[in-house]
């Protein structure tokens, strides 16, 4: 997904000279095409992200579109002010890009895990929240950021992700793709969960359950229509999200619902139980540890059916 965050900036930045890179002294050898190539508009502020953030405030007020990168948690809560200041409260088209958001980092434990950044940043007016699920739709959120009026945050992960989707494949802002139809049940995702929500629709599959797969690559605007249609033709709704269970995805959804006065359904989030995740592993071991796996959200699914 970096890979393919970088691809789309440089491709973008041939045609588009408004297009900035601005780093935080992460990732350097990632940008050395587009440095070479767009010298002017690469922008290594070292490790300052408050400085990071103001630097393309500056930038954004003289017209330009910088897009912001560093490691997720640092691109997003050291510099938190900045980005509600500087950013939301101006409406500045500014692209925030955080790189292996949630339990990406692995062994490098909590201070480098990012199960926050949902719930924050969808809190901040003006601020569109983006989690694409594989390489392709990454490019693409990167590419229809760059016409979004106002500041966009990005979470990204960091590994060699599985490619879901082709490059036809129609992708816009605030409108979910639904990789997989059901009628019985709909599992609603964001970000690299996709992988494991389609995985957990095909075990309920073999016990007779059909299961859509709704990807909920924005978060923020939501796409209201999509969660309301589940809501109106399945008997059950579940979110699965490498998040935090409080404020994120399930958070938004469970709003909606409710908001729309629709009870008859049930509902469980599925994400992250509200604890910092201490376990050594690769990302995969902490994501099973944390019941963010196949078997997880096909037992949850079939629990919700059976309630009556």
């Amino acid at each position: 997904m970096r890979t393919s965050f970088v691809n789309a900036l440089h491709k973008m930045a041939k045609k588009d000279d408004r297009l900035y890179s601005v780093i935080a002294d992460i990732g350097i050898f990632m940008f050395d095409e587009f440095e070479k190539e767009f010298p002017g508009r690469f922008i290594n502020v070292g490790i300052a992200e408050q400085n990071q953030i103001g630097v393309c405030a500056g930038l954004a007020l003289n017209g330009k579109i910088p897009y912001a990168y560093s490691i997720a948690p640092f691109v997003t809560l050291r510099c938190l002010e900045q980005i509600r200041i500087d950013l939301c409260y101006q409406k500045l088209n500014v692209k925030i890009i955080g790189g292996g958001g949630g339990l990406a980092y692995g062994i490098l434990g909590p201070t480098h895990h990012l199960i926050e950044d949902y719930a924050i940043m969808r809190s901040l007016p003006n601020m569109a929240v983006l989690a694409p699920s594989d390489p392709d739709t990454t490019e693409k959120a990167v590419i229809a950021a760059r016409d979004w009026e106002g500041p966009v945050y990005i979470r990204i992960s960091k590994d060699k992700e599985k490619k879901i989707y082709t490059a036809a494949e129609p992708y816009k802002i605030g409108k979910a793709l639904i990789p997989r139809e059901g009628k019985d049940a709909a599992i609603i995702s964001t970000g690299t969960m996709l992988v494991q929500a389609l995985d957990a629709a095909e075990l309920l599959a073999k016990k007779g359950i059909q299961a859509r797969v709704i990807d909920m690559h924005t978060i923020k605007p939501l796409d209201d229509e999509a969660v309301l249609k589940a809501a109106e033709e399945t008997r059950a709704i579940v979110t699965v999200e490498e998040h935090n269970v409080i404020g994120g995805l399930g958070g938004a959804v469970a709003e909606l619902l409710i908001e729309s006065r629709i009870r008859k359904i049930p509902m469980k989030r599925i994400g992250i139980d509200d604890f910092f995740c201490t376990c050594d592993g690769s990302h995969e071991f902490l994501k099973d540890r944390c019941g963010l796996h196949p078997e997880k959200i096909a037992e949850t699914v079939e629990a919700l059916l059976s309630q009556k």
